[in-house]
Formats: C-alpha cells, sequence, structure tokens
C-alpha cells in the first residue's frame, strides 16, 4: 500500500480507503473481519458518516485494540432522530450525535471532524459565521478533533471551503462522470443520465478551478463516490457508453491534485480486493484514458488527463506532472513560487523536449505535447 499525506495535516493516509456506508448491512462479525481484512492489506482511513447506532458500535469493536492505527474521518451533523438518518445544523443534536460517535468508538478524539454534507453556498457561510462552526472550533481546541473538514459534492462550496484557512481538508466527490459536470446544490442530478444528454465534455473549469486552489493552499483531498455509485462499471449506466473498471476509476481520482485517498464502500473482502488491485496494477490496466478516448460519448478530447500514457519519454521528462504543473500555474496571475521550483527542480522538463513526437502518437486524446513542453519552460523560466 501506498500512503500520501493528506494536505497540510500532519497525517499520511492510504491511497484506498474505507468507507464505511456499506458495513450497515452486516453483522458484528461480518463488519470485524471486513474491517480486520482492510488492515491488513494496509488501508488506514476510514470515514464514518452514518449515524445508525449498530453500524457505529460494530465499527467500535472491530477497531478495538488498533484505535492507533486508524485515522477516523467522523463527521459532526449527521445524526439519528426517531429511527433514521437526519442531516442536522442543530447543535445541541450534531454534539449528541458526536458524542455518541466517540462513546460507540470507544475514542477520545476523531482525527478528522468533518463538518458534514454542505452542497449550498449559503449554508456554507451561514455554517462559518455561526455556532456550528464555533461547535466543530470547540472540539479541535479541547483536542477531541484534531483537524476540521467539510464533505461536499459541490465544487462551488469546496473552492469556499479550501479558502479558508480553518477548514484543513475536505471529502469531495470525485470521478470522471463527475467532473465533467458544472456545480449543482441538488446531489441527484449528478447521477441522472438526461443531465449528461448535453454536448459536454473534459473537466468542468470550476472543478478544475477547485484542485488548483486546494493545490496551492494545501488542502487535501480524500474521495468519495470514485465510482459514481457503480454506474461506471456498466456501459448502459455510464453516461460515457463504455464501461470502466475499479482500477481505472481509481487511478483517475488519484491524478487529481492534492487528492490522497480514494474511501471505497466496500461490502466484502473480494470488494477489498478489487480495490487494493490498483497498488500492484499495470499501466495498461490503469489505463482510463484509451477507453475514454474511444467512448462513444463526451470524450475528453485536447485536454490533458496526466494519465501517463504519453510515457516513456526519450528525454526522461514526466509530461503529465509538467502539465500539471503547467494547468496549475495559468490558472493564476503569477506563477506561485513553489510551482515554479517544482518544475525546475524535477529531473527533465520542458527545456529538455527534443520533439520527436513519440508522446503525441500514443496520447490518446490528441494532445499538442510538445508545444506544451515549450510553453511550459517559457512559463516556468521567463515569469
Amino acid at each position: 500500500m501506498n500512503y500520501r499525506a493528506l494536505g497540510k495535516t500532519d497525517l499520511m493516509v492510504s491511497e484506498i480507503g474505507l468507507g464505511g456506508e456499506w458495513l450497515e448491512k452486516h453483522s458484528t462479525e461480518e463488519v470485524a473481519s471486513i474491517i480486520g481484512y482492510c488492515k491488513e492489506k494496509g488501508i488506514n482511513i476510514l470515514d464514518c458518516w452514518m449515524s445508525e447506532p449498530n453500524v457505529r458500535s460494530n465499527i467500535g469493536r472491530a477497531i478495538k485494540g488498533s484505535r492507533e492505527y486508524w485515522i477516523i474521518q467522523g463527521h459532526i451533523g449527521s445524526t439519528w432522530q426517531n429511527g433514521q438518518y437526519v442531516k442536522s445544523r442543530d447543535v445541541k443534536k450534531a454534539e449528541k450525535a458526536f458524542t455518541d460517535l466517540l462513546t460507540r468508538f470507544e475514542t477520545d478524539y476523531i482525527d478528522l471532524g468533518m463538518i458534514h454534507f454542505v452542497d449550498e453556498e449559503k449554508e456554507f457561510h451561514e455554517i462559518m459565521n455561526g455556532e456550528f462552526y464555533a461547535y466543530a472550533s470547540s472540539l479541535k481546541q479541547k483536542g477531541i478533533i484534531r483537524h476540521i473538514g467539510m464533505s461536499t459534492h459541490n465544487p462551488k462550496v469546496a473552492r469556499l471551503a479550501a479558502e479558508r484557512k480553518s477548514i484543513e481538508m475536505i471529502l469531495f466527490s470525485v470521478n470522471p462522470a463527475f467532473d465533467m459536470l458544472p456545480a449543482s446544490e441538488d446531489l441527484n442530478v449528478y447521477f441522472e443520465a438526461e443531465t449528461y444528454g448535453q454536448n459536454i465534455g473534459g473537466i468542468n473549469p470550476e472543478r478544475a478551478e477547485l484542485y488548483r486552489i486546494c493545490e496551492q493552499n494545501g488542502v487535501g483531498i480524500t474521495v468519495m463516490k470514485g465510482y459514481a455509485g457503480g454506474r461506471l462499471f456498466d456501459a448502459k449506466t455510464s453516461p460515457f457508453g463504455v464501461a470502466l473498471t475499479p482500477v481505472q476509476c481509481l487511478h483517475y481520482a488519484l491524478t487529481r491534485p492534492s487528492v490522497a485517498s480514494v474511501l471505497v464502500g466496500v461490502d466484502s473482502k473480494e470488494h477489498v480486493d478489487a480495490a487494493i488491485a490498483y497498488e500492484n496494477a499495470s499501466e495498461n490496466e490503469k489505463d482510463y484514458a484509451t477507453t475514454l478516448a474511444g467512448a462513444p460519448y463526451h470524450a475528453y478530447s485536447g485536454q490533458c488527463t496526466y494519465c501517463g500514457h504519453c510515457t516513456p519519454c526519450h528525454s526522461g521528462i514526466d509530461i503529465a506532472m509538467v502539465n500539471k504543473l503547467y494547468d496549475l500555474a495559468t490558472m493564476q496571475s503569477d506563477v506561485p513560487d513553489t510551482l515554479r521550483a517544482h518544475y525546475q527542480h524535477l529531473s527533465a522538463n520542458g527545456k529538455d523536449c527534443i520533439g520527436c513526437g513519440g508522446c503525441e502518437s500514443r496520447c490518446p486524446f490528441g494532445v499538442h505535447v510538445i508545444e506544451r513542453m515549450k510553453q511550459a519552460e517559457a512559463l516556468f523560466r521567463n515569469t
């Protein structure tokens, strides 16, 4: 298992994480078996947004004796009322639910205290300027949570969070289908077939800008909905008209700037195996780009997705990294010194391009790589 730094936090998280939602369907013994298997395979980050008491107790029992191993995302505002889940901004109800989470997990702290499910801009401002954020902040001051995060599916809200120094990381939905769509306060539209009926293609600018801001501000991203609820696994439900594999979906998410871990919902050890197969997958198995380029709908024509399909380069250039740095830099009025330093410290960069064109012949999306290398060199050397 590979591990990545989660933004500016002091946490190193496994590239593949455990999303706990599907564990609600399982017995105490089954939950313990699945979580134990995840630990055995090197997964060390666990998200529990669920408020249902039994699943919380079952997870708590499963991690007993290994609490220090697990990096836990626990949600503030996910409550259990009258036998059902309710998202709440009532501080008293949120406090009761969060205390319940601590009790059932038999712990006195949560690593990542997530302000739960904020998809409306108005709600974001109300939270951050009111008693709800004040409550989350008090938890951090007391050491009950180590870092404050926020979960959202809306790139506009995610950007607002990433621009606040008080929000240290975000849980965000990332997959090649969602990335094409403009921001919405209604999560359901991301799953509706008619949403993709328009002539769209490539990463939506708002989402690209979000990744840029997260990278610039050191705000780490953990990923939910990496498989788009499994819709990407079937050509009939995929908006591209072709099926992707779990490994391809994971590779797409893990090549986005600032992404540290993809939290995968698992229902069995087989699901765990399908996800951790990423760690030993070949480049061909990770190659989502060729699949998308040959899809009947919504190809990413002319746009670098950092897939790495252009390698190997005769000059040893990490073309995907150069393109990523270039894209991040051109979204800003001035090139940050950090990006320039990163570019200049690469063992090979745009200046080393010999214009052989091998990369362009391999690029599934028809990116003019030679020209991009020239542009990158001009940008980072002359600013």
